[in-house]
């Protein structure tokens, strides 16, 4: 390793890219593993970039590598960017922070890069900082919260971690953050006083449009359509999304018209918005919030006040100028012919009639405007919206009337950060840049199921917290007194909770607990109470029954809508919950998928309601058994039973928020679902629930398998390959995910269980493509097959399922000259192997194969013998290479859609692809097209997704094989 600086300053991301001064560099920035700084090398910000610190960097491997991986030992744990857009009513901040993985000495890694010739390359001219996205809401009134905030996580000295800050470096007077709103101007001073900063001030239009470009461009799921209280996900094509209009409703009104990036203007506004609505409204019904007149809306009738055409007409449509009975002729015409005082209306209805005159308005108003600019897309978002649903509801009734259904209003989910993350953008090295879709990974914690779309503070912290941290009852914690408030009957409560069929013994408990917590603070108790008790309450409130509208309220009006709806529509049931973003830019496209952009990863539905009751039943019930595995994981200490307990109510928060709003967290898939669980395991510090399972089933495992190769090795090609197949099937029945597995191994050894899965396997098989893929494989009459170049062999379980079954099969393609690369998760899950357990698995079974030896010896996973991967293939030059590489996921499913850089490297030459289990078969990528061959093999282990799928029953199998496109044609010439 040598030194490239030593004793120089930190310099900033410019001056690395300076190509006056240095040959421009592309590369991935680590830290050194041990995180530890010295006291001198303190980092300095200056203005609003963030900087590095280069003092003793080194280069890192091979010097004659392309794009070298530079180490900074004293590079900080985090580097932040800080910005916020600061309105009348909310504060809304958006923050960076730097929470990459350290690098480890992987000796797989290290030859997988060498053999695919990955590099550290990326496509911008300085280095990508991956790490997190935050979003977080205040109150404007409450703005010393939000300077807390900023100051307990350091976000404005670039959010150091507080074990590395140099608490004696000087605060840097011309330190900058980027803001926006009109607040930017107002509390400048208080942000120089409190924190030491000066506001830069950011154009608040532009602000909007930048925000709204990167969300549409690098969110999968950011914009939806919402109609009669449906809400459904659009996908954006990011080559087709200019020109649009975005219609900002805040006090007044913005129409802008977006042609690019930078490109865009103002065409046209009105002053009737947001502000209308609370001002009239304070002033006709003396609601002291906006949100207490959203409330009141969703108890009214505008009927009662607006003249409808029915009323002019007797009751009749005007069908000769397309107008029905129910369309509203004249808001508030009923108040000139009545008799009546303003003490006379109800206040619901005045808020309802207010909310649709403003809102219809605002559509038509909007819709010809993209009428007039030919626009296709129009989106809203602003402070008027808030995830309402009755308002989105009337906006898109507007835009439907009056394009006569041409024409769509789309909302965004994270529509009230556009201005904030708009600033963040204007740093001159924000990161975002080149960001594609694919980078992008939203993930939930544990705050997003009671937070909601609604305004909150600071999140809770770290996992002490989380679990069993103790926080004092104040001003910043308002949790029980809220729920004190919310007037909840147990007897209601225990109605619900049987009625959703799910989690109703639980929840039972949980309200108690409520009631107790609220009644402790109603007598001053001031005692520290934990964050399992606040979240308790919390849950509770999250699964409320739904309140319904007063009989006769159509809910929507206007219009002609349908009766069915609208009843039942809550006034904050399209609150979306803001996840995350997690930035991975190792994350790829799966290059062998036919068309990533019509590809779906879910097989399963969920927006069928049965299907989605049903999967969270089963999740449900698969808890308790998840809970103790997890604990024993840890040992069975205290606090593994604490954080234990903890995971097991966060995930049914979870659970619960979605029940009640499947959309809350975006599109939503059983994968979604799955993967929800493991990453919330992963939040409590449950690394690996399933490590000492996993380890005992690999043992047993591999000490039968000399004996198993040894018979597949006394048998003909043909036997053998269908042997191979059966063992696969059979094997994969040893999976801890599924209810009925986990019973059968109550009641037999491993041993035991895989004799009785074999015998079981009697063809045909439900799904049977075998002699289809046996005819690939070993030809056919006289005509020798051509092997395939390379397989990827995508594994599911640990023990049996990986050692008794693809093994062998991996053993088998490797014997006919194929090259065999392993693909395993990069994370645990549930009982899955990992890419980190396979070199060891397989090294241990290399011992009895020479077949297997010489082809880990060739790609590189015998570390004993490990020299340099262009060395091992030189002296193994007759063995074609087992290799193993991590998917980039951590899940029992996988989205192709997002995998590793080595994974997406390795499909390049790749011309068959095997998944195997119900995880990546079947749950997912059933229906996947591939430009190669593919084999997807998979025993069903749930009788529900039996009938459903394959028109089967519980333990049949699947095994389809799907030639490539062009082997079709061929074939069908032939």
């Amino acid at each position: 390793m040598s030194s490239l600086t030593e004793g120089h300053p930190p310099i900033g991301i410019d001056d690395i890219n300076d190509e006056s001064k240095h040959k421009k560099l592309n590369t991935d920035v680590v830290e050194r593993e041990s995180g530890e700084r010295e006291m001198g090398h303190s980092i300095h910000r200056s203005g609003s970039r963030p900087q590095l610190d280069l003092s003793k960097a080194a280069i890192q491997g091979n010097f004659e590598e392309k794009d070298p991986t530079i180490l900074l030992p004293n590079q900080s744990d985090d580097i932040s960017h800080l910005a916020l857009d600061i309105g009348g009513s909310l504060i809304k901040l958006v923050y960076f922070s730097r929470h990459e993985d350290r690098s480890v000495n992987d000796r797989r890694k290290k030859s997988i890069k060498e053999i695919f010739g990955v590099s550290n390359c990326n496509r911008r001219s300085y280095p990508i900082l991956g790490g997190r996205l935050h979003f977080v809401k205040f109150e404007t009134t409450k703005i010393n919260e939000c300077l807390d905030f900023i100051s307990s996580k350091q976000l404005h000295r670039g959010g150091l971690d507080a074990r590395h800050w140099n608490s004696d470096a000087p605060d840097n007077e011309n330190a900058v953050i980027k803001a926006t709103g009109g607040g930017a101007f107002k509390f400048a001073d208080l942000f120089k006083e409190r924190l030491g900063v000066s506001i830069d001030k950011e154009d608040e239009m532009g602000c909007l449009v930048s925000g709204a470009n990167f969300l549409l461009k690098a969110i999968r799921h950011e914009a939806f359509t919402h109609m009669e209280g449906h809400k459904e996900f659009v996908q954006i094509d990011t080559n087709d999304l200019f020109p649009y209009l975005l219609v900002n409703i805040g006090s007044g009104v913005s129409m802008i018209k977006v042609d690019g990036d930078g490109k865009f203007q103002r065409v046209s506004g009105t002053n009737v918005g947001g502000g209308t609505y609370w001002g009239l409204g304070k002033l006709l019904t003396k609601c002291k919030s906006f949100d207490e007149l959203l409330e009141l809306s969703q108890r009214g009738d505008n009927r009662t006040i607006d003249m409808l055409v029915g009323d002019i007409y007797g009751g009749m449509d005007y069908s000769k100028i397309g107008l029905s009975a129910s369309t509203i002729a004249s808001s508030f015409g009923k108040a000139i012919s009545e008799n009546k005082n303003l003490e006379d209306y109800r206040p619901e209805d005045i808020s309802l009639s207010l909310l649709r005159m403003i809102s219809y308005n605002i559509g038509q108003i909007a819709y010809l405007n993209a009428l007039r600019f030919g626009l296709k897309r129009i989106f809203f978002g602003g402070f008027f919206i808030r995830g309402h649903a009755y308002t989105m509801d009337t906006i898109s009734f507007a835009i439907q009337f009056w394009s006569k259904g041409d024409a769509q209003a789309m909302f965004l989910r994270h529509e009230g950060f556009l201005g904030a993350l708009g600033a963040f953008m204007s740093y001159e090295k924000h990161g975002l840049d080149d960001l594609m879709v694919h980078h992008l990974v939203e993930r939930f914690p544990m705050g997003a199921p009671y937070t909601g779309g609604k305004i909150h503070g600071p999140p809770l912290g770290d996992l002490n917290e989380k679990a069993s941290g103790e926080e004092l009852v104040g001003t910043r914690s308002s949790w029980i007194s809220d729920m004190a408030d919310s007037n909840l009957s147990r007897d209601a409560w225990v109605q619900y909770s049987n009625s959703s069929n799910m989690l109703g013994s639980i929840h039972c408990k949980l309200h108690e607990n409520v009631h107790q917590l609220a009644s402790f603070q109603s007598v001053g108790f001031k005692q520290k109470i934990s964050w399992m008790e606040k979240f308790v309450r919390k849950g509770t409130e999250i699964t409320a029954p739904v309140p319904m509208a007063p009989p006769g309220t159509t809910g929507l009006g206007g219009f002609e809508v349908p009766s069915s709806k609208g009843d039942t529509l809550r006034s904050d049931a399209s609150n979306l919950n803001v996840g995350v973003l997690h930035l991975v830019p190792t994350l790829e496209v799966f290059p062998l998928l036919v068309d990533p952009k019509t590809y779906e990863p879910n097989t399963i539905d969920l927006a069928d309601h049965g299907e989605l009751e049903y999967w969270f039943t089963v999740l449900s019930e698969h808890l308790p058994d998840l809970v103790d595995k997890a604990v024993a994981s840890e040992g069975g200490t205290e606090d593994a039973k604490r954080r234990g307990d903890a995971f097991a109510r966060a995930f049914s928060a979870h659970l619960a928020r979605l029940m009640e709003e499947p959309a809350a967290y975006g599109k939503l898939g059983l994968a979604n679902l799955l993967e929800l669980r493991e990453e919330c395991l992963r939040e409590f510090q449950f690394v690996d629930a399933y490590r000492s399972i996993k380890q005992r089933e690999n043992e047993a495992s591999l000490a039968v398998l000399p004996d198993l190769l040894m018979e597949l090795d006394s048998m003909n090609e043909e036997a053998r390959l269908l042997t191979l197949i059966e063992g696969v099937l059979a094997a994969n029945i040893f999976d801890w995910g599924s209810r009925a597995c986990v019973d059968l191994y109550h009641k037999g050894t491993i041993i035991e269980i895989y004799r009785m899965s074999r015998n079981k396997m009697q063809r045909p098989w439900r799904v049977d493509d075998f002699d289809l893929f046996k005819k690939k494989v070993l030809g056919s009459g006289e005509k020798k097959p051509h092997p395939h170049k390379r397989a990827l062999l995508f594994v599911d379980n640990a023990g049996a399922d990986v050692v008794l079954g693809m093994l062998p099969l991996a053993r088998e393609l490797l014997r006919r000259g194929t090259e065999v690369v392993l693909v395993a998760n990069s994370l645990p899950a549930l009982n899955d192997v990992t890419a980190m357990e396979l070199p060891d698995i397989v090294a241990e079974a290399a011992k009895h194969c020479d077949i297997l030896r010489r082809a880990a010896e060739a790609g590189g996973l015998l570390v004993d013998v490990m020299i340099n991967a262009a060395d091992v293939n030189k002296e193994n030059s007759s063995s074609v290479p087992l290799m193993v590489v991590e998917n980039g996921c951590g899940s029992p499913c996988i989205d192709l859609r997002q995998v590793s850089s080595e994974l997406a490297a390795a499909a390049k030459d790749a011309d068959l692809v095997i998944l195997e289990g119900m995880g990546r078969s079947l749950h997912t990528n059933y229906n996947a097209q591939f430009k190669c061959d593919a084999l997807k093999l998979a025993m069903v282990k749930n009788q529900r997704l039996a009938e459903k799928l394959i028109k089967g029953n519980i333990y049949d199998c699947v095994c389809r094989y799907e030639p490539a496109s062009s082997d079709l044609q061929s074939s069908s010439l032939s």
